[in-house]
């Protein structure tokens, strides 16, 4: 039986709705896994460290399709609820169209400037080469790429959720067939990784635009709009949590990056990196929750139904605790595995490797709570309170660690630094949780 935004949720309803979206961002965020597994397996740990210099410039730039798409989404689900479909198709295609033009725009400044970026972002003599090759090849996809993260949200809002999961798993399988294709057979090494990567988000980005633009069907769908100004302002500045938080934490990556080159070399930027792929692993499923479970919240908030934003608030917050102690678990077991799956090759790499990872993975028990904050006041269109939460945790709270706990406890301090931001984010979340809960009626 189809899942409706109006529905009441259970707990079973729920899972079944936000599944989709769960696996979707799992399978994104699986795109720079497998770059990273195929270029540190097959052309090396020198080669790891120059994508791991790259992609924090590719997020902040991909940024933009979050924001739109997140902020957007509240936007035009809560026309929704307040009965204006018309409306709300028009608000849609304005968004869209807007992803387009402005992906085109980033795609031409990024490729120009690239070689002075990757230098700011900490690239040695080294790596500079490796880094500059990956990075044009991947910005020349930056509109599909946005298109498939402004999508992702809308998939939802229309009601099909299971057509996204669809298109991120083709577009995960093309990733991963065209990386072996690319870099084993043709031995094209990180050019290879980020052509596959390019092809993969057109078919996340592309395609998805033609389905909507498709004239014979229901629900959601491209129509012709004009500019709405003042929409697209608020849907800017409600998305604008999620812009920080990916524009943030691609910041404090290059922090990482630089404290690492500076206290171990290239090695621990190659460390960090296996780190980081399976952080977006992880974090793609609080996220995929977040993003699926959003715009049923935006929904019953424009209907004004105060009983079923309670209910989904309080199954959302067991939810995230539940799977935060589970995730916490399974780093914890797996961690050797998930090194070696990255760095066997080399025993003093994968050592260094599995420690940090060790401390580096206690975070999740405070991340799931910090993910869903600012995505459930996205949710409620209260764009301020999500950027606040989302600037404290991913840039201050973080970059202020980063710089501070190396001093005191030296490389250990830059593993630990993730886990103290997020328990500090943690209580900066409930503190907000519980002061505006009767301005929103959700518990």
């Amino acid at each position: 039986m189809k899942i409706q935004l109006s529905d009441h949720f259970t707990y079973k309803k729920l899972f079944r709705f936000t599944l989709p979206s769960i696996v979707m961002m799992i399978v994104t965020s699986v795109y720079s896994v497998v770059d990273g597994l195929f270029v540190s397996n097959l052309v090396g740990d020198m080669a790891l460290s120059a994508v791991n210099i790259v992609w924090p410039i590719i997020m902040i730039i991909g940024a933009f399709g979050f924001m739109l798409g997140t902020g957007g989404c509240a936007v035009v689900a809560r026309t929704l609820g307040e009965g204006k479909k018309e409306l709300a198709n028009c608000y849609f295609s304005m968004i869209i169209y807007t992803v387009i033009i402005l992906g085109a725009l980033l795609s031409l400044l990024g490729i120009i400037f690239i070689e002075p970026l990757v230098r700011f972002a900490g690239a040695s003599d080294l790596l500079i080469h490796d880094s500059v090759l990956y990075g044009r090849i991947l910005l020349a996809g930056m509109a599909a790429f946005m298109l498939q993260t402004t999508f992702q949200s809308f998939f939802i809002v229309a009601e099909r959720p299971h057509m996204g999961l669809v298109l991120s798993l083709a577009a995960g399988v093309t990733n991963m067939v065209l990386d072996y294709v690319f870099i084993r057979v043709f031995g094209m090494g990180v050019a290879g990784a980020a052509l596959a990567t390019i092809l993969g988000y057109v078919v996340g980005g592309i395609i998805p635009f033609f389905y909507f633009l498709s004239s014979k069907r229901d629900g959601l769908r491209l129509v012709k709009t004009k500019f709405y100004g003042k929409v697209l302002l608020h849907s800017c500045t409600n998305g604008s949590s999620e812009m920080m938080n990916n524009v943030a934490a691609s910041i404090v990556g290059m922090l990482f990056n630089i404290q690492l080159m500076r206290v171990i070399g290239e090695f621990g930027v190659a460390a960090f990196a296996v780190m980081m792929y399976v952080d977006f692993i992880f974090l793609g499923t609080f996220f995929g929750f977040s993003v699926g479970s959003a715009p049923v919240i935006s929904y019953h908030y424009g209907a004004g139904n105060h009983d079923e934003l309670k209910n989904i608030f309080r199954k959302s917050m067991i939810i995230t605790g539940s799977v935060s102690l589970a995730m916490l678990c399974i780093s914890q077991v797996m961690a050797g595995t998930l090194c070696q799956i990255f760095v066997g090759y080399n025993p003093e790499l994968m050592a260094m490797t599995l420690h940090g990872f060790r401390l580096f993975a206690l975070n999740y028990v405070m991340s799931g709570i910090n993910v869903y904050s600012s995505a459930f006041f996205t949710a409620l269109c209260n764009g301020k309170i999500s950027a606040l939460l989302s600037f404290m945790r991913a840039f201050l709270l973080r970059g202020g660690m980063v710089l501070l706990l190396p001093l005191i406890l030296g490389t250990d301090g830059i593993w630990l630094s993730v886990v103290v931001a997020e328990a500090l984010g943690a209580l900066l979340s409930v503190y907000f949780f519980v002061t505006k809960r009767k301005q929103y009626h959700y518990a």
